[in-house]
């Protein structure tokens, strides 16, 4: 087995794939290393979204009014694990105050410069992977049920627009019906993100880039990156290898990693569910849905009908709570003609987080071969590819198609 290589990079999510991928597309010898086989951990059960109007992240309410919502645990979109709440307090109060109306606009100019990549970068490597079959053009649609949300949106929609260049359509009762006939009537319309696209089958995407990886020449081995030591060597399942550089993309199980060499990263985790269901009567869903105000998406996937949940704030390895789950279903089956259940068990994921709402990617400021690239919240199958491309060319020494700075690991340091 080949035991050297020039850079090893720990996560097989869709982040570490996109990276393994770049550094091997410009000449570097890459060992991928993972528990699991690439793309079945939290890249296995998101919405499927690449959010190309996703330039704003998502903040943390300030008003008394959502705050006292959340307060009673009894939110659609967000819940919490009351033991686990002292433990997110001081991630939340950071995670409030870059909230601000103001330092969130802030973030959104540096955020919108990788976001305004996602769908061509993600687009690039799907043509070389043969795998456009995994992919809907035509964006994503979020659904209301009353008119002031709605009015709400369609303005927000416009700021982004006239901010970002960011095209969307409003639908009418009567627009929404003709683009998804099997949707309840009782909605009172939409807003429409064209410029997005989705993904039918995550976990295949992350294969199919996967697939090229090894096509080039990659390896893809099965091994434990925490034992990850200086030199930079790791075990795998045959033995160690060793490597002039590693990149640490594991994404929720970033920081203990990181904090092994020293580095304190303020990264939490939100967790969710999904579950997927056949349809009755042969309905159909023709792009992904979010319920706006009931904090849920519905999205068509290979598998069937993928309902996944909001966010809930709990310890990253508790055993799975799918109360939001069971709250969200029958909301669903109003909304959509949702059939039986087609897994066993909900599945839960976990979406890695920072407070300022961007991702850690660059070099560890101590530590000479050592980069991360991990925290992209809601956002990792988005900005996968565009993470990718960054930290291979920071890596080759090529100038960046993005300025990194902004999410550069020593911010927080």
């Amino acid at each position: 087995m080949q035991n050297t290589f020039d850079v090893v990079v720990l996560g097989g999510g869709i982040v570490g794939i996109s990276v393994a991928l770049h550094l091997q597309k410009r000449g570097v010898a890459v060992a991928l290393v993972d528990k699991k086989p690439p793309g079945n951990e939290t890249s296995l059960g998101n919405a499927g979204l690449i959010q190309r109007e996703g330039v704003y992240p998502y903040a943390l309410p300030r008003d008394v009014r959502s705050l006292a919502r959340y307060a009673t645990n009894r939110a659609l979109d967000v819940r919490y694990h009351p033991r686990a709440l002292p433990g997110f307090l001081p991630f939340l109060y950071r995670y409030w105050h870059h909230s601000r109306a103001d330092r969130h606009a802030t973030i959104a100019r540096s955020y919108a410069t990788l976001i305004e990549h996602c769908v061509t970068e993600h687009r690039a490597l799907i043509e070389e992977c043969g795998a456009a079959a995994l992919v809907r053009p035509g964006g994503w649609t979020k659904v209301y049920r009353t008119q002031a949300a709605l009015d709400a949106a369609i303005e927000e929609a416009r700021i982004w627009k006239a901010e970002f260049g960011v095209a969307f359509d409003a639908l009418d009762p009567d627009g929404l019906h003709l683009a998804e006939p099997a949707l309840g009537r009782k909605l009172v319309g939409a807003v429409r993100h064209v410029s997005a696209e989705s993904v039918n089958d995550p976990n295949a995407l992350v294969t199919a880039y996967g697939r090229r990886f090894e096509e080039l020449g990659g390896r893809v081995l099965l091994g434990d990156a925490t034992t990850l030591e200086p030199g930079w060597r790791v075990r795998v399942q045959d033995g160690a290898i060793e490597a002039k550089s590693v990149v640490v993309a594991l994404g929720p199980w970033s920081a203990e990693l990181a904090q092994k060499f020293g580095y304190r990263l303020p990264l939490q985790v939100k967790r969710g569910y999904h579950m997927h269901y056949a349809t009755q009567d042969g309905a159909r869903l023709n792009l992904p849905v979010l319920d706006a105000e009931a904090g849920y998406v519905i999205t068509p996937m290979t598998r069937g009908i993928r309902l996944t949940t909001g966010v809930e704030l709990g310890a990253r390895d508790a055993p799975p709570t799918p109360v939001q789950l069971e709250a969200v279903e029958p909301l669903a089956r109003e909304v959509f003609p949702l059939g039986e259940r087609i897994d066993a068990e909900p599945w839960l994921g976990r979406r890695p987080c920072t407070p300022d709402m961007m991702p850690v990617i660059g070099p560890a400021p101590r530590h000479d071969g050592l980069w991360f690239a991990f925290g992209h919240a809601h956002h990792g199958l988005t900005l996968g590819p565009v993470t990718g491309r960054l930290i291979a060319e920071l890596m080759t020494g090529i100038a960046p198609f993005v300025n990194p700075g902004a999410f550069l690991p020593s911010r927080f340091l």
